[in-house]
């Protein structure tokens, strides 16, 4: 396994700088937050950036993952908006076509995969559907199909651009544990359509040890989000500040076999983010 951080905990550093950064700890792999500042597709010096990029990762000798989940990136006004569930059909669209450019440039960086998630269901919160539990059971199966039409439309993208899918499970999303994902996955019938297994959102959400989560769904992983965590709270935490045994998780993932990409992800400690990357980096590197 190769050891990454994601450079959504470094939104204070230029990006050219925390690889730099990343590569000096020690770091082999980075995740990739496309966002304002690092690869937007949507600007207009996008393929003098993407080239760099490339030559970035090829003098570092970093592996990459190409991450998502930019919080105000497509809707200023609204985190994470639109999502494959969004309420209209133009936001859905906007989503679909996003991850298509983040797959253009997963191919274009020779990325392990490009990871996404489903999007929290809103349907339930519009004023004029009653709150009631047949309600929100017809209002989850209208969001599951759209999730399954954008997550169709997205794998025949991968699959014709030859890139790699990872699904993530997010607490407080449609699609929040593992389980979820094996039915999705199942209806969508590709190899391409694999698994990011975030272990702080295993120790949140799922029943069970996260070791045995990680052996259920080995055939299915590609892509490692770590950090601590405490069970019900989703809070990414550093390590030693929550609830979760590391030992058996990194054994669990050599059990496997897993050779690809697991990166911290620390998105609110960007302010001390040289000090959290190396502390990231020599904690995990006693049990690799």
């Amino acid at each position: 396994m190769l050891l990454g951080y994601n450079t959504n905990g470094l939104a204070f550093h230029r990006w050219q700088d925390g690889l730099e950064l990343l590569a000096e700890t020690g770091f082999q792999a980075v995740a990739i937050t496309v966002d304002q500042h690092c690869l937007n597709p949507f600007a207009v010096n996008f393929a003098s950036e993407l080239a760099e990029m490339r030559r970035t990762l090829e003098r570092l000798r970093l592996r990459s993952v190409i991450e998502t989940g930019a919080r105000f990136l497509l809707d200023p006004r609204q985190k994470h908006e639109p999502t494959l569930i969004s309420s209209t059909a133009a936001g859905r669209a906007r989503r679909v076509e996003f991850l298509c450019r983040c797959i253009d440039i997963g191919h274009e960086l020779n990325s392990d995969a490009v990871s996404f998630w489903s999007g929290v269901s809103k349907l339930g919160l519009r004023p004029d559907r009653v709150g009631t539990e047949s309600q929100t059971t017809a209002d989850d199966d209208i969001a599951w199909q759209w999730l399954l039409n954008g997550c169709r439309r997205v794998t025949d993208y991968a699959e014709q651009r030859g890139v790699q899918l990872a699904f993530e499970p997010e607490p407080g999303m449609l699609i929040e544990t593992n389980e979820q994902f094996g039915r999705l996955a199942e209806q969508i019938g590709s190899p391409r359509f694999g698994l990011t297994i975030d272990i702080g959102h295993v120790q949140c959400v799922e029943v069970g040890s996260i070791a045995d989560h990680l052996r259920r769904w080995a055939a299915r992983l590609c892509n490692v989000h770590i950090e601590d965590m405490r069970r019900g709270v989703h809070e990414h935490l550093r390590f030693g500040e929550g609830e979760i045994d590391f030992p058996p998780v990194m054994a669990a993932l050599r059990e496997i076999g897993y050779t690809g990409c697991v990166n911290v992800e620390l998105s609110r400690h960007s302010h001390m983010a040289p000090e959290v990357l190396r502390e990231s980096f020599e904690f995990l590197s006693r049990m690799r």
